[in-house]
């Protein structure tokens, strides 16, 4: 999933520099909520992992 944010927010990065300003808001949100899906994950996941070795 980290892998999608990165190429996402490359292309939102690329999208801007050209001039294509929609496409790249809408490449720069989607990271974004990828991004914070992946902490979501990442701190659950942690949680868990935790309480399982107990």
């Amino acid at each position: 999933m980290l892998y999608w944010v990165v190429v996402l927010l490359v292309l939102a990065v690329i999208a801007g520099l050209l001039g294509f300003g929609g496409i790249a808001v809408a490449a720069a949100g989607i990271a974004k909520v990828l991004f914070i899906i992946f902490i979501i994950l990442l701190v659950v996941s942690l949680i868990f992992g935790a309480l399982r070795r107990r």
